[in-house]
């Protein structure tokens, strides 16, 4: 590694942007120009950019989590000028030199790295300036919520009943609405409303996709009788959860909307953090606009497990994290609990993020192997993440669509439609160019959803 830290891409900065405008804004503050004072070493970069004001901005982009700070009003994380900053030292070498930070930049260093420390001493830290919870009150409080919620799972195994009942076509109805007390219609938000009063989000989620089943096309009937079993199996799970074995007790739990605390996770009696170099395969946000939702995929490169991150903020908040593909962060990683654990939360980090090699991966048929061995301890899962290799984006066989093919041929997987209404096919066709390729993605029903492909360095899909 050099003084400096081992060089990010252009397209790893980039993937740090909240929105095309800062992309493009930071793009104009990419040349030396603009900026004063820099300096980088092993761990962070910073420097004085010229404003609209007489007094610059001061940005500083510390490697490690990563995170920014500036001094600019934008309310944008990270802002136009720490991702200019970022580009500046990525794109030349001797662009930002080597250094000692100045005074203003190594106090927000320091204090950034005091926080981590006081947060990864657990109870004798930060910790230990909270007031203690009251366990009687808290059992008290978890005791009353499972008794609502199981309360709304009897009222929804009725309205399954009912639905049954009155055949799958009265589904259509009054906004999917069927027949109950004898007349009347009611609407499935009307049924998810009822599970958001009854404390389980899990449920009420489920129940909205169900909405949408009988407005998706041909052959609706059927996939509304599958979302039914599997929402029926969910209801009966939670019911029944004090017989289940504890890793399917877990998953019932989180499926209905029980969460657990990420600090109970790295700090808690029963805490297990798994320490391993973790390359980040893929970062990808989504906004409802109401919330916004950044997935980020890692797979440890000693244990070979998958892992996925969630953050989410309000509208006009930053997300609480950010990772750009193809990074390396040397951290604990805590699993939620569950038969086939995959969702984690960040611990410590111990070292910068740097940029990692292009993954090892499977052949179609293991690919379909691991979501099926995924889908037998969950049955709840939509999909599982896989890095595939050696394999060509081809059209379908009908005309219509494409799929991925092994190299020798005799397995080909289907392309997930939600990716070919974008550029998203174009783009792995382009990279691929005829050739085998390494992809990363989720594999479920309704196909593979590629999400970064290596030439050789990743890009986002």
């Amino acid at each position: 590694m050099n003084p400096q830290g081992e060089r990010w891409t252009t397209d790893q900065v980039l993937a740090l942007a909240p929105d095309e405008a800062s992309r493009k804004a930071s793009g104009r503050l990419a040349a030396p120009g603009p900026w004063s004072e820099t300096g980088a070493d092993g761990s962070a970069v910073w420097g004085l950019c010229k404003g609209s004001g007489k007094k610059p901005y001061q940005a500083v982009v510390d490697f490690k989590g990563p995170a920014f700070t500036c001094s600019c009003p934008s309310f944008k994380f990270p802002c136009k000028h720490a991702l200019g900053l970022l580009l500046l030292w990525a794109g030349d070498e001797g662009a930002v030199a080597a250094g000692e930070p100045p005074q203003w930049a190594g106090e927000w260093l320091a204090a950034r790295r005091e926080r981590a420390e006081r947060s990864a001493a657990g109870p004798s830290g930060a910790a230990a300036t909270r007031a203690p919870a009251d366990p009687e009150a808290a059992r008290r409080r978890a005791e009353r919520r499972m008794q609502r919620i199981g309360a709304g799972a009897m009222e929804l195994e009725q309205r399954l009943a009912d639905l049954l009942q009155s055949g799958l076509a009265t589904a259509g109805r009054e906004g999917g609405g069927a027949p109950a007390d004898g007349g009347g219609g009611r609407s499935w938000d009307e049924t998810a409303a009822r599970m958001v009063d009854a404390q389980a989000p899990g449920l009420a989620s489920r129940v909205r996709e169900l909405g949408s089943v009988v407005v998706s096309g041909a052959d609706w009937p059927a996939r509304l009788l599958e979302e039914c079993a599997l929402l029926h199996l969910l209801d009966q799970g939670f019911l029944g959860i004090d017989r289940l074995p504890a890793p399917l007790a877990a998953t019932v739990r989180a499926r209905v909307g029980l969460t657990t605390d990420a600090a109970d996770l790295l700090t808690g009696p029963d805490a297990a953090p798994v320490r391993d170099r973790w390359l980040v395969l893929a970062q990808q946000d989504g906004d409802d606009g109401r919330l916004t939702t950044r997935r980020i995929f890692l797979r440890g490169e000693r244990t070979g497990r998958m892992a996925l991150h969630l953050s989410f903020a309000g509208a006009n908040r930053p997300l609480e994290l950010a990772l750009p593909t193809g990074l390396v962060i040397d951290a604990d990683l805590a699993y939620y609990p569950g038969a086939r654990p995959l969702r984690a939360t960040l611990g410590e980090q111990y070292a910068p993020a740097t940029p990692g090699p292009v993954p090892p991966g499977c052949g179609i048929d293991a690919a379909l192997a691991a979501y099926g061995d995924a889908l037998r301890d969950d049955p709840w899962l939509d999909s599982w993440p896989v890095v595939l290799a050696d394999v060509t984006p081809i059209p379908g066989r009908d005309g219509r669509g494409w799929q991925l093919a092994d190299a020798d041929g005799e397995s080909a997987l289907p392309l997930d439609p939600r990716c070919l209404g974008g550029t998203g096919v174009w783009q792995l066709a382009a990279i691929s160019g005829g050739a085998p390729i390494t992809v990363f993605g989720e594999c479920g029903h309704r196909g593979f959803l590629p999400l970064t492909a290596w030439d050789p360095s990743p890009v986002s899909l």
